[in-house]
Parts: structure tokens; sequence; C-alpha cells
């Protein structure tokens, strides 16, 4: 994509490939940022109302600095309102409510202070360098931004921690605007919403959903019960720490140190362009998409992976037949869930239509010459877009990654599952590799998506992708004990001697372990069809080891002792080492086939098995 993009003879008939290029250049510009400084965030600020931590703050508009910091710059201090397709009835778009207002990745952070001492400490010392950067005394910046960070504990003291919301069916509550002002009365609901959604005419009968019930009243309360100046101070500084990062080097250093403290690497060892790309993809991701593609996708890979698919879903719908846990009636409706299971591979068609891709950035302004500038406006370009939503029926063919992401997904409401062009590569697959490691790839890639269908989260939804109750009570409970055991499993293990949250990765784990047996039976019955494959050299493996060997390739990797203890905290998915082991100790094709004793390290003699 840097190729592409730095191409000196970029010459390109789609205006929305063109602004790609544009919005690239410009976040490459560091001497015209340089120059700029910290004035085009001084002067949004100024134009919000001010900031009593750099100046003087007009002290009566509480509700539209919150309209503008929330809807036109799509921050989300204390809550985040967004459209997106109503859970219960999938085929049409609803406002949605949910708790929000964290900068720091996960409440544990605020709320465990002996071990998070030092990042507390560090983020404070941001907080009030970036305040200083934007005009502020070193003093006043300490005193009001420590108050900032209080708010910031308590709302994370009333966020629902992530392990207690994988149940959808009941954090689910829809309601009237007016019933949500009776809720969450410190806010003008209707006021608010109809400014996040102008120019649509709204009144308080129109529908949202709330996912953060109890969350919205305590936040309401809070809210009511706090100072002015500490409020917008938090919302400002919502503002603040978003646009950030497109301002000058002083920023990036305040930041770098931050970073360091939470992930345990410098972000100066990135390079400027590696940035930019990402910036990119961000905003413009579906005409980068149209460039990568063009440029480096191999539309075979497309038909293959097409069948693969097909191959993976029928061995999948043919261990639902083994089952003996689950009554006929569930059965049944599992299997015609199964086969309605949409997949969309490679990248979504209109890309290539040049009309069609300048269309969906029509209306977005982009320059070569502030980066800034572009990034407000594709926050309101953005919040536009989204508004556009809400009276129209969700798009099936909508993706939710761009077509270079390497990653997969499964949508319960769409009851879809999406393999963008860029996971369709080495190690995941490759043309030349030897179908088991194939299989071992993105096969139970495949798989893995497949099975989310039916995880502890996927399974509320029915085939029309509709949160409703499908299953009878019997298998219900077989399923919840199965559940259990995996639960149970992975929070025995530990990572630099803390423990994996059993509870929080509970749908990946049963999305590993489904994935794997059926990519495993797919790859079985393809060797049944057309017989063995040739050995690897120098290798001294069957095709059956050495399709376990590609699973366990595939999530290899390094990691630092601050990122793991972030992604023990905010991650749905294990740490990588335990997605291998946690997942072939349950395998019993696995133990065979490499004949492993039982009560050995990866046979420990009981084994958890959903699917």
């Amino acid at each position: 994509m840097k190729h592409l993009l730095e191409n000196a003879t970029f010459n390109s008939s789609s205006e929305a490939e063109r602004k790609t290029q544009r919005y690239y250049l410009s976040c490459l510009r560091e001497q015209k940022i340089e120059e700029l400084g910290s004035q085009p965030l001084i002067d949004l600020i100024e134009k919000i109302g001010g900031w009593n931590v750099t100046g003087s703050w007009n002290q009566t508009n509480f509700m539209d600095v919150l309209k503008l910091v929330s809807a036109t710059y799509r921050a989300s201090p204390f809550f985040s309102v967004f459209v997106g397709p109503d859970s219960k009835s999938s085929n049409s778009n609803i406002i949605q409510v949910d708790q929000s207002g964290l900068f720091l990745p996960s409440r544990d952070y605020y709320l465990n202070k002996t071990a998070n001492k030092k990042v507390l400490s560090v983020y404070l010392e941001y907080m009030v360098e970036l305040a200083m950067l934007l005009g502020g005394a070193r003093s006043s910046a300490e005193e009001q931004m420590g108050q900032v960070l209080l708010l910031e504990t308590e709302l994370a003291n009333i966020t629902v921690p992530q392990d207690e919301r994988r149940d959808d069916e009941k954090i689910y509550h829809k309601m009237t605007i007016a019933e949500l002002q009776v809720l969450a009365p410190a806010i003008e609901w209707l006021d608010f919403i109809s400014y996040f959604l102008a120019p649509l005419e709204l009144t308080d009968a129109e529908p949202v959903v709330v996912y953060g019930k109890e969350y919205l009243e305590q936040v309401s309360h809070l809210i009511n019960n706090t100072d002015k100046s500490v409020l917008n101070n938090y919302m400002i500084w919502n503002l603040v720490q978003k646009t950030a990062s497109s301002l000058d080097q002083r920023f990036e250093t305040a930041q770098e140190k931050l970073l360091e403290t939470l992930y345990g690497t410098k972000k100066s060892c990135t390079p400027r362009w590696q940035t930019c790309i990402s910036n990119t993809d961000d905003t413009l991701g579906f005409a980068l998409g149209a460039l990568f593609v063009k440029a480096t996708f191999d539309r075979h890979s497309k038909e293959i992976a097409e069948d693969m698919i097909a191959e993976i879903r029928a061995a999948f719908q043919e261990s639902l037949n083994n089952l003996d846990w689950m009554d006929k009636k569930t059965k049944q409706a599992a299997k015609e869930k199964a086969d309605a299971i949409y997949d969309m591979i490679g990248f979504p068609e209109f890309i290539f239509d040049n009309k069609e891709l300048d269309d969906v950035y029509d209306g977005y302004e982009v320059s070569e010459d502030s980066f800034f500038q572009n990034m407000l406006n594709f926050y309101n370009f953005s919040a536009r877009f989204m508004a556009d939503q809400l009276r129209k029926p969700p798009n099936r063919d909508q993706w939710s990654m761009t077509p270079q992401t390497v990653n997969a997904y499964y949508l319960p409401t769409k009851n879809g599952i999406v393999f963008p062009a860029g996971i369709l590569q080495a190690p995941f697959y490759a043309h030349n590799h030897p179908k088991a490691l194939n299989f071992g790839g993105i096969g139970v890639v495949m798989g893995h998506e497949l099975t989310h269908a039916f995880d502890d989260q996927g399974r509320e939804y029915d085939r029309e992708g509709n949160l409703r109750p499908w299953w009878q009570n019997s298998s219900l409970e077989a399923f919840k004990n199965r559940t259990e055991c995996m639960e149970e499993q992975y929070s025995k293990y530990l990572v630099n001697g803390e423990h994996v949250n059993g509870k929080q990765t509970l749908g990946e784990n049963i999305a590993d372990h489904g994935g794997l047996k059926a990519a495993y039976n797919a790859y079985k019955a393809w060797l049944k069809k057309n017989g063995e494959e040739k050995h690897l050299p120098s290798v001294d493996l069957t095709s059956h080891q050495l399709f376990f060997l590609g699973f366990a390739q595939v999530w290899c990797s390094v990691r630092t002792p601050e990122s793991s203890h972030e992604g023990l905290m905010t991650d749905p998915h294990s740490p990588d080492k335990f997605r291998v082991i946690g997942t072939l100790s349950n395998s019993r094709d696995f133990l065979e086939h490499f004949e492993c004793p039982i009560g050995s390290f990866m046979n420990p003699g009981k084994y958890c098995e959903v699917w």
C-alpha cells in the first residue's frame, strides 16, 4: 500500500482513490504539521466555548459542548450513541445507546490501583502535558486534570465489565426517547439525539435500544452531582485526546510515554509511513482496498476459498448430526442456521465500480495541506453517514472490515461470515502449500467464524439474524454444562502470574475448538476424495500431523508483558499460546496422531467439547 500511494505516476480515474493519496500525503507532510503546531486544536477548543484548563470557558453550555464533542467530532464522553441493525428485528436499523467514556483500555486500570499504579501516574502526567501544550499552566492543569481522572474513575466504577455483558438477551432494552429521558434525566435526550441525527425529524416516541440501562441511570446521577467545570474539562479532554495524534511531534512524544507504559513498546519505532497507512485505512479503507486488491489479489483465491468454506460447512453440519446432547428440534433449527450462513470473501464488488466507490466518499473533503482538517472532516462525514442509515434497512453486503485487513468476522445480525482478501495469504493460505497447511490455517479460521454462530453469544440469534430464544431447555442446559467445562479449563491458564478470564474468552474458545474440528473433518473428507498428499521433504510428519502444526504455527507471536496484561483485561480471545494448547489438548484427533499419553501436558485426561 505504501508503494501504491507513493508512486509518482499515481494516476486514477476514481476520485475516492485520489482522495486516498491526498490523505496519506497530508499525514506524511510532517513539516507542515510542525508549522501549524497546536494552533488547529486551540482554535477548535475556542470554537466550542473554551477550556477552563487553558483559559476562560462558557459556563452555561453543557448540552452544547456534549452535542459538538459527541456528534460533530465523534468522541464518546459518558456514553456512545450509534445507528445499527436492531438485534431483535435485524432488517431494520435503530438508534442504540451504550456505556463508554474511559480513555484507558479497561476499567481495571482505574479500579485496580495497586497493579496499575504506574499506568495511572503516567496517564495523569500525559493529561497535564497535553493541557500545557495547549496553553495551560502546570499547577492549574495538575489540579484540574486530577479531577478529570477522578471523574473517569467514577465512570469506571459504574461501567459493567465485559465478561458480564455476554448475554445479549439480558442487556437488550428497547424503549422510547421519552422513557430514556425518565431513566437518565441529566441529558436532554431528544435534543441530543436530534442533533446527532440531523436533519432527520425525531419525536420522543422514537425507539432506541439501550445496552447499558443501569449504567445510564448511574451516569445521569453522576452528571447531576459533578461540578460543571469538571464535566466541561472532561468533555474537552475527550476531544483533545481524540485529535492530539494529528498534531506536531510534541504531542507524539507526550503520548509515547503513556503507550510505552501500557504496551511496552515505543511508538517511535513505527515508521511514520506505517502510521499514515493505518490512518488512511481507518478513513478511506475501501478506496485503499480497491488499490490493494487490483494490485495484489489473485481472483482465483476467491473461488478456492468459496470451495473450502462449502467443505467446512458440510463437515460442521455432519458433526451436528452426531451430537448426542442436543434434541431433534433444536438440532434441526441449528442445521437450518448453518445452512443460511451468508459468506463474503475477498472484497465487496462495489470497489471496482468507480462511480459506486466515489459515491461512498462523496461529501468527504480531503486536502493535501492539512492533516488535522482532513481528520475533522472525516468525523463530520462519518456522523452524517451514520445519520443517513437510520431510515434505511441494513445493507446485507456492507462490510465492517476493509479488504486489506488480515482478519475475519461473524456478524450475528446478518448471520454472515466475512473473509477479507488480506487473510487469504501465507501463513493462513497459499496456493502452493500442502492442503494440510491450508486447512490447518485458513480452514480453521473459516470453521472458527462458522462456529461463532453457535457460541455463547451467537447461539442466541436465529437463522435470520434475530435475537430470540430458539433452543429447547434441555439442549440449553446441556450446552451450558459443556461451556462451563471450557470456562474452568481456560481460567486455570496463567500469563506472567495472571489468570486468563475464561468467562470473557468463552465465545472465542468455543469457536477455536469448533473451528479446528470442522476443518480437520473437512481435510479428512478431502483426503478420502483425492488420496494422500505427498510428504514435505525433510519434515518427518504425516499429513495429519502437519494439519495440526499448520494450525499452531498461525498463532506464533511475541508480546511484551505490558501488552499481555492489557490483553488479559480487554481481549475476548485467549492469549495465542493458549489458543493452541487449550484447543489441541481437547482434540482427540490431535492426541491420537501425536500419541500423547493420558496424564501428559497435552493430554490431561479431561476433555471439554461443545460442537
